[in-house]
């Protein structure tokens, strides 16, 4: 008596403690904010990365653009169309935060005369009367093709030049003035790509599908705990575990104001799927011992003993898996693993404490179904532990076959990333960046930067410059870039100008003397920003900057070691230096890291559970027999994305880690509750078939849980969250299927207990 009242204000205590704390997670998860920026997938600590940094500080950002794409399908050559595009480039000049806006209606020549003086000469005539010459004009001008005019001559292209590094308020508000303002013209179709409104379009994304993945958790895991219990009671009880703990992540992370990243917005489904499995185990457990015929305490008791343990270690595995992601050097997959990593932690500290204070406070169920459960579930173990034992030899066999194919797989995976890879096909936003990719160039950034060695010699003589303009020849004719701003091509545009728009001369100024001549109206055009935006005050570094096409991590890096070994071989290197830099090839950097961090990571996590496997077995052999069911699944995951041309990349990498971490959870189970039949005194194989009929059921249940969860993933916008889910559903299947058949057959072969 005097230990249920006890019992009684220790669960009062624990419960409104909790309640409090929870309250308090509940107002800070009010305060997430998402997070959408590109930088944060740099690599950390990284000397490329400063020197970018470096770079851009002397120049200007090479991603705070926008490429407008106007289409006409009989042709952009027509005056009423061109007014009403000429009309759109003076409007959006208008808009707040918009610096420079220029299309093939605004664009004009400078034409250089003897005397000094100057006049600019529309490539396009007023009133767009003289449509056939102007088009021949524009066409003679190389530098206007794929820039502001569509080769095929079906689209025009306003170049929109924005303030650099908005928030994500300010890049909002850009995106919808912008918006606002193309829906005001008539035109047959607009395509707009750049990273603002990439920003927008992914944080809309990940805000519609984080509340579509809460409330279909919500469904599934009230449709699974029905199925699982058949009971109001089983449902009710585990949903107020699931709910604290994701609130608690949440709310954690408001409280350190850690947004959501594009990566985080898996967290409320796997909190879901991680929490359910905890919970399953101790439900499962605490039903078993209450139709056994043990009362509510008793029940509590031993649900406590033999489960918690195991669901600690699992909880402790899992969390390994996540938090190995530290490894990899990349800052939002940083964050996401040490984020969820003790989310699962949280999980099981809430389903511990506050699932047998709800057993102790709640009526025990009803009607329990002792007979039809037991005969259901007695019927179908017995049948599968019998027919793994009598077909040892053919399972063994069978899963050695299997692991080699899996392996030819595995040698067959590739790594690549694009910009825009994380988005299906089919969305809008992509149609439109491929379009633009098609037609303009490209809207992957590409970025050279170039310094003079002496320090007595400038970016302005004539000797550097011809040398710049062998890698920039190279760049257009073999790498595939468009140039966008350099100094060689603004010469050539000048040499061009001071010979009266005569396209013979777009070329290179052939002596020092006429350079001269070009520099002081180039110094003085746009009060100086023109020139600061490509060479640094000091005259000794200047950039080439344009944008490719994106070809995938894959093909821009061969192109790159082509471009090295061309500058190598080819460019007077003792006269400069010259370094690939920018956005887009500091993101292709982080693939190079991937696969070490992946195995780094990988390898940690096996370490780790290796060593948790040895001190709570003591055996050689028993740490030996619980790996290899876990990493026959890995394996296949790689097997599987090798023959599939499923690339890894960023957002795949991560399911290697994770998969591993939560698949040992049902080995885990098996193999602590085997431990605890031995300890008993059992036989080795009575110990194994008990360990096998009590476990299975929560095994398999847990698993179809979590592959239902996962499957959810498939809902997703985002390709790399939808392989995530398909890829994580399939590892886990194959690991319960290896621990419901090689599992029981490995320890039977290999495992010897001591006799005391």
């Amino acid at each position: 008596m005097v230990g249920n009242q006890f019992l009684k204000r220790w669960a009062i205590a624990i419960s409104i403690l909790i309640l409090i704390v929870s309250s308090i997670f509940l107002y800070f998860s009010t305060q997430l904010t998402f997070d959408y920026d590109f930088e944060k997938f740099f690599p950390a600590d990284d000397e490329e990365a400063t020197f970018f940094y470096q770079h851009r500080d002397l120049f200007e950002s090479d991603n705070d653009f926008l490429l407008i794409a106007i289409e006409r399908e009989k042709g952009v050559f027509d005056a009423k169309f061109l007014q009403e595009v000429d009309r759109f480039t003076s409007e959006i000049k208008k808009v707040k935060r918009i610096r420079v806006a220029e299309s093939i209606t605004s664009a004009s020549e400078r034409i250089f005369y003897s005397g000094g003086f100057s006049s600019s000469i529309p490539f396009l005539s007023t009133g767009f009367d003289s449509l056939q010459k102007d088009s021949l004009r524009i066409y003679s001008h190389p530098e206007l093709l794929n820039t502001l005019l569509a080769r095929d001559g079906k689209s025009v292209c306003v170049y929109v030049q924005h303030e650099e590094f908005l928030s994500k308020k300010k890049s909002d508000e850009l995106i919808s003035a912008v918006e606002n303002l193309v829906e005001k013209f008539h035109f047959e179709k607009v395509r707009i790509a750049g990273r603002t409104i990439g920003q927008k379009y992914y944080v809309k994304i990940m805000t519609d599908e984080m509340a579509f993945f809460v409330s279909l958790s919500i469904v599934l895991l009230v449709l699974f705990l029905w199925i699982a219990f058949r009971s109001l009671w089983g449902i009710l009880l585990p949903q107020v575990v699931i709910i604290l703990s994701v609130v608690w992540v949440v709310g954690l992370m408001g409280v350190f104001n850690e947004p959501i990243n594009i990566i985080l917005v898996v967290l409320p489904p796997i909190m879901f799927v991680v929490s359910m499995s905890d919970v399953i185990h101790l439900v499962s457990r605490y039903l078993d011992a209450l139709r056994s015929g043990l009362d509510k305490i008793a029940a509590i008791r031993i649900t406590v003993k033999e489960v918690g343990l195991s669901t600690l270690l699992t909880s402790i595995t899992t969390a390994i898996g996540f938090y190995s992601l530290v490894f990899v050097n990349v800052q939002p997959i940083k964050v996401f693993g040490v984020v969820m990593g003790t989310g699962v932690l949280i999980a099981f500290v809430i389903t511990i404490l506050v699932l047998p204070i709800l057993f102790y406070f709640f009526p025990v169920p009803k009607k329990l179904n002792v007979a039809q459960e037991s005969s259901f579930w007695s019927k179908f173990l017995r049948s599968s532990f019998l027919f793994t034992l009598k077909k040892r030899k053919q399972v063994i066999v069978g899963f050695i076959l299997f692991s080699g194919l899996m392996l030819i797989g595995a040698l067959q995976m590739k790594s690549n990333n694009f910009l825009m890879d994380d988005l299906k096909a089919s969305e809008p936003i992509k149609e439109d960046f491929n379009y633009l990719d098609q037609h303009y160039g490209g809207i992957r950034p590409f970025e050279l930067a170039i310094q003079v060695k002496d320090s007595s010699q400038s970016v302005w003589d004539l000797e550097v410059l011809q040398e710049i303009e062998k890698i920039e020849n190279y760049i257009k004719n073999s790498y595939g870039a468009r140039v966008n701003l350099s100094l060689v091509q603004t010469l050539k545009l000048m040499n061009r100008s001071y010979h009266l728009g005569d396209s013979m001369e777009y070329k290179l100024p052939i002596s020092q003397r006429e350079i001269n001549k070009y520099k002081r109206p180039l110094r003085i055009a746009a009060g100086g920003r023109f020139i600061e935006s490509m060479v640094d005050s000091t005259q000794l570094k200047t950039r080439i900057s344009g944008a490719i096409p994106d070809l995938g991590n894959l093909i821009i890096s061969s192109k790159n070691k082509k471009l090295q070994q061309f500058i190598d071989s080819q460019i007077n290197t003792n006269l400069i230096d010259v370094k690939i830099t920018g956005t887009a090839h500091l993101l292709d950097k982080n693939m190079r890291y991937l696969s070490g961090s992946l195995v780094k990571g990988i390898l940690i996590s096996v370490l780790i559970i290796t060593v948790l496997m040895g001190i709570l077995y003591r055996s050689f052999a028993m740490v030996f027999i619980s790996l290899i069911p876990n990493l026959i699944p890995l394996l296949a995951l790689a097997g599987i994305m090798g023959f599939f041309g499923v690339e890894l990349k960023i957002t795949t990498a991560i399911i290697f880690t994770i998969a591993f971490g939560i698949a040992v959870d049902d080995t885990i189970h098996f193999l602590s509750k085997f431990k605890l039949e031995l300890d008993k005194g059992k036989p080795k194989l009575i110990a194994l078939k008990n360990a096998y009929l009590v476990t299975g059921k929560a095994m398999i249940l847990t698993t179809l849980i979590l592959c239902s969860g996962f499957l959810m993933l498939l809902f997703s916008s985002f390709i790399g969250t939808f392989m995530m889910g398909l890829m994580i559903t399939i590892t886990l299947f194959l690991a319960l299927i290896l621990d419901l058949s090689l599992l029981p057959i490995l320890l039977l072969l290999f495992y010897h207990p001591k006799k005391d």
